[in-house]
């Protein structure tokens, strides 16, 4: 079992920054690849950006240089700094875990935070 537990959401203005963190505890935490996900109302979750057990990234297109990742394994931490927010970006933030390399999508994860809100006022 892995529990996940995100911090840092809140309201901020188009343009601007924030940074979301993930508490990981239970199963090794460096083990695991860690994503972000997102949900905005009336829309399916989609993928963000995600961090593989070797420390390699990527990210969907829509937040590509934009969005940064990273992961203190020490801390069993994951993070997620977002510059230049988009009014679109408003949606729940969710921290996610899972065994494979590739956990892009959500059939791939194993366990999930319980969501953080983040709004992007324009």
């Amino acid at each position: 079992q892995v529990q996940l537990v995100e911090s840092g959401g809140g309201l901020v203005q188009a343009g601007g920054s924030l940074g979301l963190s993930c508490a990981a505890s239970g199963r090794t935490f460096s083990s695991s690849s860690m994503a972000w996900f997102r949900q905005a109302p009336g829309k399916e979750r989609e993928f963000v950006g995600a961090i593989n057990y070797f420390g390699g990234t990527y990210y969907t297109d829509s937040v590509k240089g934009r969005f940064t990742i990273t992961r203190d394994k020490a801390m069993n931490t994951v993070y997620l700094q977002m510059n230049s927010l988009k009014p679109e970006g408003t949606a729940i933030y969710y921290c996610a875990a899972g065994a494979g390399f590739d956990v892009s999508s959500t059939q791939t994860i194993e366990f999930w935070g319980q969501g953080t809100q983040v709004t992007v006022s324009s």
